[in-house]
C-alpha cells in the first residue's frame, strides 16, 4: 500500500477523532442518563439507595465483563465493524430501558446494555492507533475523550427538563435516537486505517493469553481504577446529594454539574497533549493530579455550603481529568498493534470494575452515615492511582522491556 499524502492523513486523522467523539459523547451520555433518572426511578419503584446503586452496578459488571471479549473481537473481525456492532446493539436496549416495568427488569436491561455497551472501548482505541501516528495519538485521544466531560455538560443541560416535562423514560428514548445516528455515520464516513510505520519485528507472542499473563498491564488496569472510582463515586451520587442536602431540583442541579464537567473537558484535553509532550511519565501527572484530588475531595465533603461544593468539587474533577490520557499513553505506546483491542481492553477494565463496585458503596455509606463520610472515602481511589503511577513504566520503552518486547510486531490488517 502507497504511503497517503500529509494532507490525506491528517484529514483521515481529522474525521476519525470528530466520529469517535461523537460516539464517545452519546456512550457517555446514556450512562449518565441513570444518575439523573435515580431520584424518579427511587420514587416510583420505592428503592433504596443501596438498590438505586445495584442499578448502576448492573450496567458495570456487564461493561466490565465485555472489555477483554470486546478487545478480542476488534482483533479478530476489525476495530470498525465491532465498533458498529456495539452502536447498534446499545441503542436498542436504551430505547428498552425505557419500556421497564420493574426494578427486576431495570437491572437485566442495564445488565444487557452494560455489554453493549463494554465491547466499545477497545475497539474504539484500536479505530484509533490504526489511524493515526504515535507522536499525536494521545493529543488524539485527548480530544475524543473530553466527549465524556461535555456530555457531563450537554446531558444534565439537556436532559433534566425532558425528564421533568415528560418523564424519565423520554430520557431513554431520545439518547437511543442520537445512538442510532451516531451508527450511521460512522458506518458512511469512517476512513480506512493508516498503513503502519512501525518496525515488524519482535519477541513478544501475540495472543489474548500473552497480553492477559503482562503483570505490567494489570498495575496500569489498577491505576484506572483509582480514577474512576472517584468519577463514578462522585458523578452517581451528586444529582441526589443536591436535591436532599440543599433542596436543589433536578434541572438546576444539571446546571450546577455543568459546571465541574465543562472544567474536566479542558482538562482531559490539556492531559492529551501533556502526555504527547512528555512521551508519557505519567507519575509527574497522576501523582500531583491526585494528591490535589484528595484534598479537594475532603473539602468537599466538610464544606457547608453550595458555592463551596460546586468550587471545590470542581477543582476535585479538574485535577483527576488532566490524569486520564497520562493513564492510557504508556499502554498505548508500547503495545503491539495487534495487542491494543485486548491490552485497552485490561487497562479500561480496571475502571469499569470500579464503576460497579463503588456506586453502591458509596450509596450504602451514605445510608449508614452521610454523603460526607461517603465523598471522604473517594480519597482512597486517588492513593491507588498515586500508588500505581510510581509502580509502573514510564515510557513506552520501558514498557516493552517489561513486556519482554523491544519492538513492536507486524499489525494485524483491518477486517472491513
Amino acid at each position: 500500500m502507497s504511503a497517503p499524502s500529509p494532507q490525506s492523513a491528517r484529514r483521515t486523522v481529522r474525521i476519525t477523532i470528530v466520529l469517535l467523539f461523537a460516539a464517545w459523547l452519546v456512550d457517555y451520555a446514556d450512562r449518565l442518563v441513570i444518575n439523573l433518572v435515580l431520584p424518579s426511578l427511587g420514587a416510583e419503584f420505592e428503592l433504596s439507595r443501596g438498590r438505586q446503586g445495584l442499578i448502576v452496578s448492573a450496567f458495570f459488571l456487564a461493561y466490565a465483563l465485555a472489555q477483554i471479549p470486546g478487545g478480542m473481537l476488534a482483533d479478530r473481525y476489525g476495530a470498525r465493524r465491532v465498533t458498529l456492532w456495539a452502536l447498534l446493539a446499545w441503542s436498542v436496549f436504551t430505547a428498552l430501558t425505557g419500556f421497564a416495568w420493574s426494578f427486576a427488569v431495570l437491572l437485566v436491561l442495564r445488565f444487557a446494555f452494560g455489554a453493549a455497551e463494554g465491547i466499545f472501548p477497545p475497539a474504539s482505541l484500536k479505530v484509533l492507533v490504526e489511524r493515526t501516528t504515535p507522536d499525536e495519538r494521545m493529543a488524539a485521544n485527548g480530544l475524543i475523550m473530553s466527549s465524556n466531560a461535555v456530555a457531563g455538560v450537554l446531558t444534565p443541560l439537556l436532559v433534566a427538563p425532558l425528564i421533568a416535562a415528560f418523564g424519565w423514560r423520554s430520557a431513554f428514548f431520545s439518547t437511543a435516537a442520537l445512538g442510532v445516528f451516531v451508527l450511521v455515520a460512522v458506518r458512511m464516513r469512517l476512513p480506512a486505517p493508516l498503513p503502519r510505520t512501525e518496525p515488524a519485528t519482535g519477541t513478544v507472542r501475540p495472543g489474548v493469553g500473552g497480553v492477559l499473563r503482562l503483570g505490567v498491564v494489570w498495575r496500569f488496569s489498577a491505576m484506572m481504577f483509582g480514577y474512576s472510582a472517584i468519577v463514578w463515586g462522585f458523578n452517581t451520587w451528586v444529582p441526589s446529594y443536591l436535591g436532599e442536602e440543599y433542596g436543589v431540583s433536578l434541572a438546576a442541579a444539571g446546571a450546577l454539574v455543568a459546571v465541574p464537567a465543562l472544567a474536566a473537558a479542558g482538562a482531559i484535553v490539556v492531559g492529551g497533549r501533556i502526555s504527547d509532550r512528555l512521551g508519557g511519565h505519567h507519575r509527574k501527572v497522576i501523582v500531583p493530579g491526585m494528591t490535589v484530588a484528595a484534598v479537594a475531595l475532603l473539602l468537599v465533603a466538610s464544606s457547608s455550603s453550595l458555592t463551596g461544593f460546586v468550587v471545590f468539587g470542581t477543582i476535585a474533577s479538574v485535577a483527576v481529568a488532566l490524569c486520564y490520557m497520562p493513564i492510557l499513553a504508556v499502554p498505548l505506546g508500547g503495545l503491539a498493534p495487534e495487542q491494543v483491542g485486548v491490552g485497552s481492553a485490561v487497562v479500561v477494565l480496571g475502571g469499569q470494575v470500579a464503576g460497579m463496585v463503588v456506586p453502591p458503596v458509596v450509596g450504602a455509606i451514605a445510608d449508614a452515615f452521610s454523603f460526607q463520610v461517603a465523598f471522604a472515602s473517594l480519597v482512597l481511589g486517588a492513593v491507588i492511582a498515586a500508588v500505581m503511577a510510581l509502580l509502573t513504566p514510564q515510557d513506552a520503552a520501558s514498557f516493552r522491556t517489561a513486556t519482554g518486547a523491544s519492538r513492536l510486531p507486524e499489525p494485524a490488517k483491518e477486517h472491513s
